[in-house]
């Protein structure tokens, strides 16, 4: 009889302990390994037996209820260290394999490896029990009991535990947060034993997190990581495999470390245990893809600013419009040796033990854990800080891109406008108005560009067909910029002009396409507002020219001259409205130039001084384009469109000014004057709003209509809810 209970408490069964799961199916026959776990103890005492007491009865099967849970634990931890599917999987069995490896799980198999511990604690009280009972006359249930009493606090929670995992197929992050939710209970004793299950389970996690936060690799087998590749979500969203080419495409690069730093990654949120914080999780994401891109550089960046200083002087300034300059990648460059070079081994060594004293710590501590994983984010973007700032030179390519985009060099937009005037004057043609500009755009460059400015070789012109977006990548943006260009292809059908910046590794990771997109978004307000300002004064001067010449013509004929003189006074008030023009024209471009971008820039120079994190770094660029665009208009409709009709209806007016000689369209010219009167009023009652003005988002605003409104001009007419035509267009009328 004692026998028999020792080996029951280790899980074997005979004639006098029996189970009753196998005496309902056929007596003899053993439990399959993987049959499932049963939520109720099925160890009892044969039913045969009469010469025990009821009591005594009871206390040997609550005594033999632990050997029940030391067998379900002991499969439990059979099946999940068993690792016959890598047998399985070498022999070539491929769907075998595949399912067999479906149900794997390295973090059960770590808490697997603690269960196995306390089991083994567990076997050493049973057989100190059997020592005792043949070396000593002592009661033996009592002994029992009180040789066995702190398990029947253990092995039922952990029994209810390992049941939990395996009905709800729990893994992974799910199972840690799992354990950590168990390790808040009142018994000393269990709380003990499950925290070293989770001591066990964070091996796991740490071990992960080695390999992805050290080296850039994702050890992850079975998906139990909350990082995981991109193709794995757009696998569980159902996404198509052309919908995933078309994102990597998007990114039009070849490079591998780009294309994971942008599209490879994500966070899983089912996977996270909730006792880390979303910021602390995507501090370890950005950390691994620092590490990948410092340990995996571009073939071709040992010979990047190489190549660009050895092209010969005068080669770089038509690489806009002949195509980009073909490097030469050699294949004996040594990546491991550049790798080595942007993240050296001794930082390696610095991760790695901050890693190591978390491992090797008893317990899990949360303030310790996000202090490692701050200080590793920290050296990882510290040095890809060094890469994009210092390396690839940041700051040159912001300035260049603040010289064309931003229109900072404007002696060659002024040049190009007016090499590109006659053209633009008529509609572009769908087919060749790309290359029609090319030859203003190199005379430009030829009068005002230096051989000196190795960024303009990066700098190509683009003028997207008509009713088509300006890039696929683009978004949005090509859409706004057409619309206009569909409705008066006449007037602004070259509103669609925009730039190109070739943009070489690592850049991408900082200038990516979103950012690209909204810079040429301002290069085309940009443009055309410089392109209005322009049209403005060219018809002055056009018209001057035109009534000195008359002048000094007809100076000695008294009838000329007085009916020149004659139709010159007619025409003032025509030309005090295109005064009014160039004067919100101008005023609009200098405070978009001067008090918003040069402000801006300042602001972002300063940032990058003082900054050594490439996160912060993103951040603070982010926020310089969103001021551009904020401070500049583009984002409120409203105003925007009221923008866009001044500037045609400037450009209309110019235009009809220098044919009226030809066709009297007066008519229109008193339409133009009043609408744009009109809309002039409106963009100042609407700036001068509380609602803008009294923003944030506008800090040099108040500055702009003090100088619109300086002599009450604008103050006096907004009042008027009905704007008057000019009377100098009815003189016109009687002409």
């Amino acid at each position: 009889m004692l026998h028999e209970v020792l080996l029951a408490l280790l899980g074997y069964t005979g004639d006098l302990i029996v189970d009753e799961r196998e005496l309902h199916k056929s007596l003899g026959i053993g439990l399959a390994p993987d049959a499932p776990i049963s939520d109720e103890p099925t160890f009892k005492l044969a039913s045969d037996i009469s010469f025990l007491q009821p009591s005594e009865r009871d206390l040997i099967e609550r005594i033999v209820a632990l050997g029940f849970y030391y067998r379900e634990l002991d499969r439990f931890a059979t099946n999940s260290r068993n690792l016959s599917w890598i047998r399985s999987a070498n022999a070539g069995h491929s769907e075998l394999s595949k399912g067999k490896s479906g149900k794997q799980s390295v973090y059960r198999r770590a808490i697997a490896n603690g269960i196995v511990e306390i089991l083994s604690v567990y076997r050493s009280a049973v057989l100190h029990i059997e020592q005792k009972l043949l070396s000593e006359t002592v009661p033996i249930l009592a002994t029992l009991t009180q040789g066995l009493n702190k398990f029947f606090v253990l092995l039922p929670p952990l029994h209810e535990l390992v049941l939990e995992i395996e009905r709800d197929d729990i893994r992974g992050g799910q199972l840690l947060n799992l354990l950590h939710k168990r390790c808040h209970c009142g018994v000393p004793e269990l709380q003990t034993c499950i925290q070293r299950l989770l001591w066990h389970g964070h091996q796991v996690l740490y071990n992960q997190l080695a390999s992805w936060m050290v080296y850039g690799i994702l050890q992850d087998q079975y998906g139990e990581f909350f990082i995981r590749r991109q193709e794995d979500r757009d696998a569980e969203h159902g996404s198509s495999h052309s919908d995933i080419l078309e994102k990597l495409a998007r990114l039009s690069t070849d490079d591998t470390s780009l294309t994971d730093w942008h599209l490879g990654f994500h966070i899983f949120l089912d996977m996270l245990p909730e006792y880390i914080h979303m910021r602390v999780a995507e501090s370890i994401l950005f950390a691994g893809k620092a590490i990948r891109i410092l340990r995996n550089p571009s073939h071709a960046f040992r010979f990047q600013d190489a190549g660009y200083q050895q092209l010969p002087r005068g080669s770089q300034k038509f690489q806009g419009f002949t195509g980009r300059f073909p490097f030469q990648k050699e294949d004996f460059v040594d990546k491991e040796l550049i790798g080595e070079e942007l993240f050296p081994q001794s930082e390696a060594d610095k991760i790695e033990a901050l890693l190591s004293d978390l491992k090797e710590s008893s317990e899990f501590h949360k303030r310790s854990f996000e202090y490692a994983v701050d200080s590793i984010r920290a050296i990882a973007a510290s040095h890809l800080w060094q890469l994009v700032v210092v390396r690839a030179d940041l700051n040159g390519h912001l300035r260049a891109l603040k010289d064309y985009f931003l229109l900072a060099k404007g002696d060659f937009f002024q040049c190009f406008l007016e090499e590109s005037r006659s053209l633009m004057r008529l509609p572009p043609r769908q087919s060749t108005a790309e290359a029609d500009l090319m030859v203003p755009f190199q005379l430009a460059a030829i009068k005002t560009i230096s051989e000196e400015d190795k960024y303009f070789s990066r700098v190509s012109l683009r003028m997207p067909s008509f009713g088509m977006t300006v890039k696929s990548s683009h978004g949005d943006l090509g859409k706004d910029v057409n619309s206009g260009a569909i409705s008066e292809t006449n007037l602004d059908g070259w509103d669609g002009i925009t730039l190109e910046y070739t943009v070489d590794w690592p850049l991408q990771l900082f200038f990516t396409q979103e950012v690209l997109s909204k810079y040429s978004r301002v290069f085309q307000y940009l443009l055309r507002l410089k392109r209005t300002q322009m049209e403005l004064e060219k018809s002055w001067a056009s018209v001057m020219h035109q009534n000195h010449t008359d002048f000094a013509k007809h100076r000695n004929d008294r009838t000329n001259c007085s009916a020149s003189q004659h139709m010159r006074q007619r025409s003032r008030p025509v030309w005090r409205i295109r005064e009014h023009m160039a004067f919100l024209i101008r005023n609009l471009q200098f405070y978009i130039q001067v008090d918003v971008i040069e402000s801006q820039w300042n602001v972002l120079q300063a940032h990058i001084q003082d900054s050594h994190d490439f996160t912060e770094l993103v951040g603070f660029h982010q926020e310089y384009l969103s001021a551009l665009i904020s401070q500049s208009f583009l984002d409120i409709g409203s105003l925007s469109r009221i923008l866009d009709g001044i500037m045609k209806l400037c450009l209309q007016f110019c235009w009809n000014i220098e044919n009226q000689e030809s066709s009297a369209n007066t008519a229109e010219l008193e339409h133009i004057t009043e609408e744009f009167n009109k809309k002039s009023n409106s963009l100042y009652t609407i700036l001068r709003s509380s609602r803008i003005v009294g923003s944030q988002r506008a800090p040099f605003l108040r500055r702009f209509l003090m100088r619109l409104n300086f002599n009450q001009f604008f103050e006096t007419t907004a009042r008027l809810n009905v704007v008057r035509p000019r009377p100098a267009i009815s003189v016109l009328n009687q002409q």
